[in-house]
């Protein structure tokens, strides 16, 4: 397995391009993510940090460039191929934690496992060993609506990496959080990317968040710095 979790290679992605209104958004961005590695972007509101992050996690695909999950080039590939890769290799939470409100939060983290073929007993174990990581294992039944703000968000990171994922992409994770909940929920995906060699890249406004990262990369007229 290779070290580099991600890769990306000259990245440039244009909006309207050949019109009098193109956008250069990404203008040959390159970064590089190691195993264990947990990596901020911060960058600007509307400068394309969400661009770059759905590029990174084969939701989008560049105009030009290389991008490349655990040493596998991805670029053009099929959209089969990018799906099967997004699924077993690659976790998403956002600044909403988008969990399903019928399901309690371990159902939420159990129904991904099920997709990819894991048994009920395996999945549910799953489960509740990455809710007690996080500290909510005491929550499992609870559906969404019965959670706090933190919860909900620590829950949608246990989803995340329900699959054992070698990268997670995060985009403003604790946003909507008040700074004590946001130290814990940060403080827990911390945890979790030190215990499994997880590779992380999250897209935060929150600089001091960012500064107990292991490094920071700041998006800058569409390169990376």
């Amino acid at each position: 397995m290779s070290d580099v979790a991600l890769s990306l290679t000259e990245i440039k992605k244009l909006y309207n391009a050949g019109k009098p209104n193109e956008i250069a958004v990404l203008r040959g961005a390159e970064l590089q993510v190691q195993r264990g590695e947990v990596v901020a972007l911060v960058a600007p509101s509307g400068a394309g940090k969400s661009t770059l992050l759905h590029i990174a996690g084969l939701l989008d695909t560049p105009d030009e460039g290389q991008v490349q999950i655990a040493g596998e080039d991805l670029t053009g590939r099929s959209d089969r191929a990018r799906t099967n890769a997004r699924r077993s290799q690659i976790g998403f939470v956002y600044q909403f934690h988008h969990l399903l409100p019928e399901f309690t939060a371990a159902e939420n983290i159990i129904l991904p496992q099920l997709a990819a073929g894991v048994s009920q007993r395996e999945a549910a174990a799953r489960a509740e060993d990455l809710l007690g990581k996080v500290g909510v294992a005491t929550r499992s039944d609870h559906r969404p609506g019965a959670l706090s703000g933190g919860e909900q968000q620590r829950v949608a990171f246990c989803r995340a990496l329900a699959n054992s994922p070698g990268l997670l992409l995060a985009d403003e994770p604790t946003g909507n959080l008040d700074p004590e909940t946001s130290d814990q929920v940060f403080d827990a995906l911390m945890g979790l990317a030190r215990e499994t060699g997880l590779a992380a890249l999250i897209a935060t406004h929150n600089m001091e968040l960012a500064g107990r990262m292991d490094r920071t990369v700041r998006l800058e007229q569409g390169v990376l710095v």
